[in-house]
């Protein structure tokens, strides 16, 4: 069975998750270092074939409010250069208060600061996996 891939796409990084076969779970497997788009596409290239990616779930940050903010509208705009070079269906999911979830269970974790930053993105792209495998499981 082919996979879904989740990502938390920043502006210094993208973190990324894969599901299991199944779609049942979502685990973190890296985080991009953004160089420009040319080479993030190359590294998501990669992870899309070497997982058998059929869709990916991509995090949009809104504002409480429901709003699309800036860091909303450099995700869309990620999002249709995704479109026009990978032919994966690609799937919106609302990611507000991701990272704090993420942050909040790596403290609960006593991990260290430094290495906090290194995988949070992971960790939020995982959040944001999961949050679409579980509407996915409900039938919403």
């Amino acid at each position: 069975m082919k996979r879904i891939m989740g990502l938390d796409v920043g502006d210094k990084t993208i973190g990324v998750a894969i599901s299991d076969p199944l779609g049942i779970t979502a685990q973190g497997i890296t985080t991009i270092r953004r160089k420009g788009i040319k080479s993030d596409f190359a590294e998501l290239a990669k992870l899309i074939n070497e997982y058998d990616v059929k869709e990916v779930v991509i995090g949009l940050p809104k504002n409480m409010n429901n709003t699309i903010g800036p860091q909303g509208e450099k995700v869309l705009k990620f999002v249709d250069k995704f479109k026009e070079k990978f032919n994966n269906e690609v799937i919106l999911q609302d990611e507000r208060l991701t990272t704090v979830s993420a942050e909040r269970l790596l403290i609960d974790a006593d991990v260290s600061r430094k290495k906090r930053k290194d995988i949070i993105d992971k960790v939020a792209a995982t959040y944001i996996l999961n949050s679409y495998l579980e509407k996915y499981k409900k039938g919403e």
